[in-house]
């Protein structure tokens, strides 16, 4: 009977708040929803650079004829002996070094004509200036340094180059978005907690005479807190069900709709996909429950007295 009464008050407290339940909805869904997207941006970064750096080389640019600014290119353009040395000491570097390409200045040249085809300027190149290289995979990337200290200013050798460094400029761009959408979704958190405060004492002083009967007839503190908190949970927990449809919508319509019409360029570069959404989708869930929770019996021990 006391079950029946309890749950009767929920539904007949949802009729009776529709407004406020909605705003409440509203102002979770939206604040879970930057709080979701800063951890698949998180994701997005661990999932880029566990793609890039997987396939990240070290470019070992060798000396040409017109390579007059490094000290170690004073002999002029790189000698079959040099180069013969440079390939030496990178297989001794074995297992550090996981595979070698060697490009030739005409393989570099005609790489550089696909690229830029369309450039303007593509005829002022000369083939001469293109510089043969070594593109060193390495089986750790992050031990770039080794191959630095080795080979900078070998002789032949002009410059070493690693795409790491390109690459970090733009996981520290993703990092940074990914903090200013957390930063962005604590700001909405707290006005989600104003919003449910404000809320429960608007619904709690419209039935001041309810509540008070209640208590005349002895009903504990639980029994006149429960519909309350119940009411901001199921509300809550739609604005977080909600949140998660929009974050699978974007993946699935965005991210995964992108790569498929061949736009994203799908093997140049790693994407979240949905299954990242269904791995935070249940940390959403506890983060709305928590909140809903904690905020209402908060609310409710300091406005309202039994």
């Amino acid at each position: 009977m006391r079950l029946q009464f309890m749950l009767s008050e929920i539904v007949h407290g949802l009729r009776r708040n529709v407004a406020m339940v909605v705003s409440v909805v509203l102002v979770s869904m939206v604040s879970l929803f930057f709080l979701g997207s800063g951890l698949l941006a998180h994701r997005q970064v661990d999932t880029a650079k566990g793609y890039w750096y997987d396939k990240v080389q070290v470019s070992i640019f060798l000396c040409t004829a017109q390579s007059t600014d490094a000290p170690s290119c004073a002999d002029g353009a790189v000698s079959a002996g040099q180069r013969d040395q440079i390939r030496s000491d990178l297989a001794s570097l074995e297992p550090l070094v996981d595979r070698i390409y060697y490009e030739s200045s005409d393989q570099a040249y005609t790489r550089f004509q696909d690229q830029f085809r369309n450039s303007p300027y593509l005829g002022s190149v000369d083939r001469a200036a293109m510089p043969e290289s070594f593109r060193v995979k390495l089986s750790d990337p992050t031990r770039f340094g080794e191959i630095v200290s080795a080979f900078d200013g070998a002789p032949g050798v002009e410059a070493v180059s690693d795409q790491r460094k390109v690459l970090d400029t733009f996981f520290n761009l993703l990092n940074v978005l990914s903090i200013g959408s957390v930063a962005l979704a604590v700001v909405m958190l707290v006005c989600s907690i104003l919003l449910i405060t404000t809320t429960i004492r608007q619904v709690a002083f419209s039935r001041r005479r309810q509540v008070g009967i209640m208590r005349l007839v002895g009903a504990s503190a639980t029994v006149i807190h429960l519909p309350f908190v119940v009411e901001t949970v199921i509300a809550t927990m739609i604005g977080a069900v909600l949140t998660i449809g929009l974050l699978w919508a974007m993946v699935h319509y965005g991210v995964s709709g992108l790569l498929e019409n061949g736009s994203g360029g799908g093997g140049l570069i790693s994407l979240v996909g949905e299954a990242d959404v269904w791995a935070i989708a249940p940390w959403l869930l506890v983060g709305a429950f928590v909140l809903a929770v904690v905020t209402s019996f908060v609310t409710l021990r300091r406005y309202l007295r039994v």
